[in-house]
């Protein structure tokens, strides 16, 4: 949902004490965290607070005042400190906000398989985090890889930025759908644990919507002024992609041999990052591999593609390092 700029309200400065930013508005403790604040900041100011704890001021400024509905500019923000931003906020949903929901989930609901609705409540919940999983490690490895290589002055020939926000949903909407299943439909008695749950899957939610509006109206929007920028000035790199097409459209062809050194690579735990510098290529091509071996498998996590790996003899499960 995109936010609606209040112009009545003086937009946040990086004079204004960084404690009466929290005090104008409590959901700012969760941005202070995703940025890695630490509080016990007495009276300093944003500035003073930002510096001291290395946080790009212009950054923590422009998402501050877009989740509080106020005038912001992304003009200036570091897209570097932005994509760690992000970062951090998967690593809290991923993390700790949706298994802490799934053990307060069992604890609410009955468990001991003679209810099936409580069973199917389950199951739509494990679901729903599998696909925020496959939607956040995209951002991951793909989005935030491209965006990278386009800070270090790399434009790619077959990605741009458009392609993301073109595909990119708010995954908040089917949290909001098992809220309402519940309510809707789940008549056993009355608990403090169902009802504390509806309230904390309410809350986060709306935390959900607010991460994707920044993705949408800052980080796309920087993104492209990233770009357009690079095209004017034309001092980029043009990066030569390595062929990664197939010389057939149907996406249950056989994988490519290099589409395969990928994979192992991928299922031995390398990152994109380790790939490049191994198989000798780019970044960039690394992901475009990644894609078409996601849209011919049909699989869109790491642990999916290891599995496949190991199913297919490409690598052997000793081969495998296991965190």
């Amino acid at each position: 949902m995109q936010k609606k700029e209040n112009e009545h309200i003086a937009p946040f400065c990086s004079s204004d004490k960084m404690r009466h930013l929290i005090k104008a508005d409590t959901s700012l403790l969760m941005v202070l965290n995703r940025f890695g604040i630490c509080l016990g900041f007495g009276e300093k100011t944003v500035k003073e607070v930002c510096t001291e704890q290395h946080i790009d001021t212009d950054t923590f400024l422009c998402v501050a005042n877009y989740i509080c509905g106020r005038s912001f500019d992304f003009s200036r923000l570091s897209l570097k400190s932005l994509i760690s931003y992000l970062k951090q906020a998967h690593s809290y949903f991923l993390d700790y906000k949706f298994p802490i929901l799934k053990r307060d989930l069992l604890e609410a609901v009955d468990c001991s398989g003679a209810d099936e609705l409580s069973f199917l409540i389950l199951k739509f919940y494990d679901e729903y985090v599998t696909e925020v999983q496959r939607h956040m490690e995209y951002e991951n490895e793909v989005v935030f890889t491209y965006v990278e290589s386009l800070i270090s002055g790399v434009l790619s020939n077959d990605y741009s930025i458009a392609d993301f926000a073109r595909k990119h949903n708010h995954i908040e909407s089917k949290l909001k759908e098992l809220k309402d299943i519940i309510v809707r439909y789940y008549n056993k008695k009355n608990n403090n644990l169902l009802y504390s749950f509806l309230f904390d899957v309410i809350i986060c939610a709306q935390d959900l919507d607010s991460h994707c509006s920044v993705e949408d109206s800052i980080f796309v929007p920087a993104v492209e002024n990233l770009e357009n920028d690079i095209r004017e000035r034309g001092d980029y790199i043009q990066e030569c992609e390595e062929d990664t097409t197939d010389a057939g459209d149907d996406k249950t062809d056989i994988l490519s041999q290099r589409e395969k050194e990928i994979i192992i690579c991928i299922a031995k735990g390398l990152s994109n990052k380790e790939i490049s510098d191994v198989l000798n290529i780019s970044i960039n091509t690394v992901t475009t591999h990644r894609r078409n071996i996601s849209s011919k498998l049909q699989i869109h996590s790491i642990a999916g593609i290891t599995i496949y790996a190991i199913a297919n003899g490409l690598v052997k499960m000793s081969e495998i390092e296991v965190s």
